[in-house]
């Protein structure tokens, strides 16, 4: 069976996910599909097996398959974002929760590194691949999953349809009423594009035939739903000259301001995870094949760009005020990951202090009728609105109504979980409401377990840990020693655990911050 499977394996430009493709073998073998899985045909025969557990838009995952490739080794990828059940199988052979673990047969090589590792040892690595070449795969060895197991997922690129909301047409009709204008409020005050509340009222009453008080609650159904809003932040519609504006008549340099959704809003969770899976395909694609740079240039003219863009219009007016906590987590996650990509597609990596600074604070989404920033969104909803990294205030004040979206207690897994932009940051991926403590559990334990997460020299009896650790120390102790115990609870049971353990019942070590990277793989 493991030959016929190998010697049919085809290589398919730009697939990393499993396909099924039906095919007549010499044998019967009732439930075998093929399994379409990479780039190129290999011409070496194996009668044994390569593996190769990857998740989409995974730099290192790249790097690795590209290598395999160099050397005319084929393989199987196992992508877990379409079989999560491997995820526990593969965390338990090998102890690790990151990405990609490689195997040759039964023989565990690792991750990336350790195949760079291992290929740099000619004999060793010319063994191994002998092994698979001449033994077939023994029971022992992980085994691929059923293709019909696969996660169905939804084509994010095809055409998108939705349930038009009731108040889409009501808005037109306000946009061809003529009473949306500027209008002077005082002798210093303009509101450009805007129409009062009366104003508003009479219109329903002379063209709708509606009694006032109706009037009244379809313009606070249009500020409710996110159509519009009052000019000075107030959510109360008023039968009176008080002004209001709808959301697209904005002057906002929010990423996905402009034309309004027309849309029904979906809940928020399914909203922030279909657009980071959207964003996380086409950032795939356009990833180099050793995994060392992204195409943004090719991202920018692409049509499925135009796609993403569109779609992030779904955003606007999207409820997040009455989601729940696992549900702001996830969408929140999900909304900083992609608007950080979306951002360096359309004005470029930030390079220096200042730049970094400015793209952080300034690189904007409009949510649920407001415009969140990065810096909103981790440390006004994520971190439940504490100061960050060169804030001298509060992201929210008490009467800003982003204050009500932000959660009630910060939740310090998420710094795992947000992706920046740089080679130091957490790898990417896509969060769940269903399973968000259990993903970013997982995320952590990934972090954790790297050496640019947490350094140990035995010798020195140092801890070296990630300069994330020290900027945002209060969300996991009040001290070194406290951020140190924080870390044995939360990473992985292994060797660097014991030594942090070790060290720790010692009572002699040192703890200082690694230098964190901020370079970029434009």
């Amino acid at each position: 069976m493991n030959n016929y499977l190998n010697s049919f394996v085809i290589w398919l430009s730009g697939s990393y996910s499993w396909l099924t493709y039906k095919i007549f073998l010499p044998v019967q073998l009732p439930g075998l599909d093929l399994t379409i899985v990479d780039q190129r045909r290999s011409d070496m025969e194996l009668k044994g097996r390569v593996l190769v557990y990857s998740i989409t838009g995974c730099p290192h995952c790249m790097r690795a398959k590209n290598t395999l490739q160099e050397h005319n080794i084929p393989y199987i990828d196992i992508n877990l974002d379409n079989f999560p059940q491997c995820r526990e199988d593969v965390k338990t052979r090998t102890g690790r929760s990151t990405v990609p673990q490689i195997f040759f047969n039964a023989t565990h090589v690792g991750g990336n590194d350790d195949l760079e590792k291992l290929i740099t040892d000619k004999p060793t690595f010319a063994a191994l691949v002998k092994e698979v070449q001449d033994n077939e795969v023994p029971a022992s060895a992980p085994q691929p999953p059923d293709p019909s197991t696969a996660i169905e997922e939804t084509d994010h690129l095809s055409g998108f349809t939705c349930e038009l909301d009731e108040y889409a047409q009501l808005v037109k009709d306000l946009r061809a009423s003529g009473i949306i204008k500027d209008n002077r409020q005082g002798l210093l005050t303009v509101h450009k594009n805007s129409f009062s509340g009366k104003e508003f009222v009479d219109w329903i009453v002379k063209t709708k035939e509606l009694d006032r008080s109706i009037a009244i609650e379809m313009g606070q159904a249009l500020i409710d739903k996110h159509f519009g809003h009052n000019v000075k932040s107030q959510e109360t519609f008023q039968d009176a000259d008080v002004y209001y504006r709808l959301l697209d008549d904005d002057e906002t340099e929010a990423l996905n301001s402009g034309t309004m959704s027309d849309c029904e809003p979906r809940p928020a969770g399914e909203v922030g995870e279909d657009i980071r899976k959207l964003i996380l395909k086409i950032y795939n694609v356009f990833l180099s094949k050793d995994g060392r740079k992204v195409n943004y240039k090719g991202i920018t003219a692409s049509s499925e760009f135009e796609v993403y863009k569109t779609r992030t219009k779904e955003l606007q007016r999207v409820q997040v005020a009455t989601a729940s906590r696992e549900e702001k987590l996830a969408f929140f996650i999900n909304i900083y990951n992609a608007l950080v990509i979306h951002a360096n597609v359309v004005k470029g990596p930030p390079n220096g202090l200042w730049q970094r600074y400015k793209f952080f604070n300034t690189v904007k989404y409009i949510i649920g009728g407001h415009s969140y920033s990065l810096q909103d969104i981790e440390n006004g909803v994520l971190r439940a609105n504490r100061k960050g990294v060169g804030m001298f205030t509060k992201p929210f004040s008490k009467s800003d109504p982003r204050f009500k979206i932000a959660l009630e207690k910060h939740e310090p897994l998420i710094h795992f979980a947000l992706v920046c932009g740089a080679k130091s940051c957490p790898p990417i991926k896509t969060y769940s409401v269903e399973h968000i403590y259990a993903e970013l559990k997982s995320a952590a334990e990934a972090f954790l377990e790297g050496d640019d997460g947490v350094f140990i020299d035995m010798n020195k009896k140092q801890i070296k840990l990630s300069k994330i650790l020290d900027w945002y120390q209060e969300d996991f102790g009040k001290n070194k020693e406290e951020v140190v115990q924080w870390i044995i609870l939360h990473i992985a049971e292994g060797a660097k655990k014991k030594q942090l353990q070790e060290l720790v019942a010692g009572k002699t070590y040192k703890v200082s911050y690694l230098e964190y990277n901020w370079g970029t793989n434009d």
